[in-house]
């Protein structure tokens, strides 16, 4: 909602209450026009959606007690006459004419969370009648500033994922000028206090009774120009630069992760800190595992006498093989647990290999197979359909 709407709007009488109505009467009244106005009792009605719309946004403020206190001070204040505009168009006496806009910054509108640069009211109104430095004080220029983080993306293979890597990076991004160490400055000299606001980084405008405060707009609100430029950075104090860094990728590095690297983005401005570094892990799959958690996967075909007689299957591993017992009867898709097999953490800890059984129905018998398989089909009970069979005597 826009700010100007704190002053514009009276809240209470969107929502039918006093102004000394509690909370618990805010809340009743609200549910019961919400209700009323809810767009899924007035479909196609854009009056009831927006009447909807209104009761939601007033319920925000006075539902809320601390945006309620604040709504309550700013409506007093303007209320009062304390910022009216007189008849004549002026403010106070030999004052400059106040348009509200002008303190909202042109009616720019955000969210309930968002009015007043996130400040609220107390803090809008220190920084007002203290010339824009908040309570207390003269405006003061802008302090060392961080650095941008930096992203990059990096392909690991499966193994190297499993078992930990160190890879060199290579980035080429911002960085601070060898030749002038930042200042912008031609070596030899320094940059000079600003002319305009005289060092201080901010700029004073009296309007009325009311200063107001902004970045000096000829050293973009850092205090310094630089009048004899280096000849490298052009006076920005940084450039573009490649460099390597050795990134250690701990085991276990999972598919989408982030590492972050601290202080190794983008430095910062004016002395202040480096921005950090994400690198963005994308694994290669496996020819032959895939990965749940800590747990490695593995299918392993079988026959079928394999499964019904049972069979003792050697299967890979990341480091080796590993020999697992089928048991007689083992039916397709049942899974086999090689404990410690997995991905091992730096703690020691590791995750199981899970091999899935797949029991292979070959396409093509030969006479013989053919042969042998009737008369194993022969020697061998039906299997158990009774649940079926009343089902599709229903539609027989």
């Amino acid at each position: 909602m826009s700010s100007k709407d704190w002053v514009e709007k009276d809240y209470y009488a969107v929502l039918g209450v006093e102004k000394s109505a509690s909370s618990d009467e805010i809340k009743k009244s609200y549910r019961k026009l919400a209700r009323e106005s809810h767009p899924d009792h007035n479909p196609g009605d854009p009056k009831a959606e927006e009447r909807f719309k209104t009761v939601s946004e007033a319920y925000a403020v006075l539902g809320d007690e601390k945006k309620r206190r604040e709504y309550d001070e700013m409506r007093s204040l303007f209320g009062s006459g304390a910022f009216r505009r007189s008849a004549r168009g002026g403010g106070q006496p030999g004052g400059m004419p106040f348009d509200v806009s002008d303190l909202f910054g042109g009616g720019a509108t955000g969210g309930a969370d968002t009015r007043f640069g996130g400040g609220g009211f107390t803090d809008l109104f220190s920084s007002i009648f203290s010339g824009g430095a908040g309570a207390g004080g003269p405006a003061r220029p802008r302090g060392p500033a961080r650095g941008r983080d930096v992203e990059t993306e990096v392909a690991l293979d499966f193994d190297d994922a499993v078992r930990g890597v160190t890879l060199p990076l290579s980035l080429r991004a911002p960085g601070v000028c060898d030749t002038c160490h930042g200042n912008g400055a031609k070596p030899g000299t320094q940059p000079v206090a600003c002319p305009v606001c005289h060092g201080a980084g901010v700029t004073t405008r009296n309007q009325g009774s009311f200063s107001f405060s902004e970045p000096c707009r000829n050293c973009q609100g850092v205090g310094t120009v630089v009048e004899e430029k280096c000849p490298e950075c052009h006076g920005t104090g940084g450039v573009t630069k490649t460099r390597t860094l050795n990134v250690r990728f701990p085991a276990g590095v999972a598919d989408g992760q982030r590492i972050r690297l601290a202080g190794r983005g983008e430095p910062g401005e004016r002395g202040g800190p480096a921005g950090d570094l994400f690198v963005q892990v994308k694994v290669r799959p496996d020819e032959l595992f895939g990965r749940s958690g800590d747990d490695l996967t593995l299918t392993v075909p079988i026959t079928f006498p394999e499964a019904v007689l049972g069979t003792d299957l050697r299967v890979p591993t990341l480091d080796g093989t590993v020999t697992l017992r089928v048991p007689p009867g083992t039916p397709s898709g049942r899974v086999l647990r090689a404990r410690g097999k997995g991905v091992v953490r730096k703690d020691g800890r590791a995750g199981d290999l899970l091999v899935t059984l797949d029991v292979v129905v070959p396409a093509k018998l030969s006479d013989e197979a053919r042969a042998a398989l009737e008369s194993f089909a022969d020697q061998t009970p039906p299997a158990a359909r009774e649940h079926l069979d009343a089902r599709v005597r229903r539609f027989s």
